[in-house]
């Protein structure tokens, strides 16, 4: 109870992390009722840097599969808030995939179902991102220790694969909104543009 008292923000992760299909329940029931400019501006900055080049070493796996330091990715991503960041946008990125439902109803009803299973991935991930950070012993700021540094990396790649997914689908289906999504999850932008406007 006094962990729950000092950190609310633990006991919902917590709590989610049982119940994987909360994000169908009545939160994203709420959000599936928005217009889809409401969605996009309720989506919160993160990194693009970061984002990109853990999920592209991800998703294209390379010779010499170091990457980026640990503690780059974490400075990029804004530290512990651009972890929340990822989780909170997870719900509204699978709400846009449901919103292409009006227009695309198969292909959005499959994006979807995968974009909730990369959801589970993701907060589960997080989740041990956070506690590793809240709870440690050492009380330097920095990267996550132990296994969190895996953890922060699958954070990272299960947000990016979501919102290729959801990419693709607006992409492929409706080029009018397309654009507009793309520019504010930076899709298409070269890893030095990405960086002048991190």
């Amino acid at each position: 109870m006094i962990y729950a008292a000092r950190h609310s923000h633990l006991l919902v992760c917590y709590r989610g992390s049982r119940q994987p299909v909360f994000l169908s329940h009545l939160a994203a029931w709420q959000l599936y009722r928005r217009d889809w400019n409401d969605l996009i501006g309720k989506l919160q900055r993160v990194s693009v840097v970061a984002v990109t080049a853990i999920g592209d070493e991800y998703l294209n796996p390379k010779p010499h599969q170091l990457g980026p330091e640990p503690v780059d990715i974490w400075r990029s991503l804004g530290g512990l808030e651009g972890i929340r960041r990822m989780r909170r946008n997870a719900r509204i990125l699978i709400a846009l995939a449901a919103y292409a439902q009006r227009w695309n109803f198969t292909e959005s009803v499959i994006v979807k179902e995968r974009m909730r299973q990369d959801a589970v991935h993701l907060q589960r991930a997080t989740l041990q991102v956070i506690l590793r950070t809240v709870f440690r012993t050492s009380r330097d700021a920095g990267v996550p220790p132990g296994r969190g540094v895996f953890y922060l990396h699958d954070s990272v790649e299960a947000y990016h694969l979501m919102t290729k997914r959801l990419l693709v689908l607006y992409r492929t289906s409706h080029a009018g909104l397309y654009p507009r999504l793309a520019e504010v999850l930076g899709d298409s932008i070269p890893l030095r543009v990405a960086k002048a406007r991190s």
